[in-house]
Order: structure tokens, then C-alpha cells, then sequence
């Protein structure tokens, strides 16, 4: 036998999603890095409209014209609930920080206010925006 040869021996697998049932600061936990990652896109977004901006009146227009098309405030109704996501989700860490809302029930409080919160504040306002419009 060849001594740089090991037999293969069946190895224990760290537990993994599938083993896990999903709980709502579990799913918050990921939205929380995923609103994190989409972050980067949205700060493009408000790179490319200073950069127009900065441009001229042209090349202004079609960056307005792009945010104003209905994929455009798709999109920016999508960037303002990831913004309000990742807020809420800073607030909730903000607080496990300073030592409280570790119980059970505030957990799953806080976890369910962060999703519920993000979406109400997004759709409260764009419809102030589009009032005040």
C-alpha cells in the first residue's frame, strides 16, 4: 500500500441550511447582507446622476429620462427599500449591541419590525413623493 494514499473514511458534515429550520433573524440576517451587497449597485446609481449632473444639461436628460421610465423607478423603488432594509436591520444589531432584545419574543420582534418597517417607510415615501409631485 502506498503510505501517501489514505483510504477514504466518511466525514462529518457541518450542519448546513438544509439542516437548519429557517427563523425570521436567520432570514433577516440575510437580507441584511444581501441589502448590504445591493447597496454598491445604488451608490453607482448616484455616482452615474452626479456625473450626469456634472455633465450638462444632455447628458442630464437621459439620466433623468432613464430614472424617470418605469424600470428606472422600479429600480429606485427598489434601491429606497434596500436602503430603508439595511437601516432597520443597523438599528436592530444597534441594539443587540447595546445588550437588549435577546429574548425570544423580542427577537423575533425586532427581526419581523425590521421587515415590516422597511416595506411600510418605502411605500410611505413614494407616496409623499408622488403628492408632493
Amino acid at each position: 500500500m502506498n503510505p501517501t494514499v489514505r483510504p477514504t473514511v466518511a466525514q462529518p458534515l457541518s450542519p448546513h441550511l438544509q439542516i437548519y429550520r429557517w427563523t425570521w433573524t436567520m432570514a433577516m440576517s440575510v437580507f441584511h447582507r444581501v441589502t448590504g451587497t445591493a447597496l454598491y449597485g445604488g451608490t453607482f446609481l448616484v455616482a452615474v446622476w452626479l456625473v450626469a449632473l456634472a455633465s450638462g444639461p444632455r447628458a442630464y436628460d437621459t439620466v433623468a429620462w432613464f430614472f424617470g421610465s418605469w424600470a428606472g423607478r422600479a429600480i429606485l423603488f427598489a434601491y429606497t427599500w434596500v436602503l430603508l432594509h439595511h437601516m432597520l436591520g443597523g438599528l436592530r444589531h444597534f441594539i443587540w449591541d447595546a445588550g437588549y432584545g435577546f429574548d425570544r419574543d423580542r427577537r423575533l420582534g425586532l427581526a419581523r419590525a425590521t421587515l415590516i418597517g422597511s416595506i411600510t417607510l418605502t411605500i410611505v415615501i413614494w407616496a409623499i413623493a408622488l403628492l408632493v409631485r
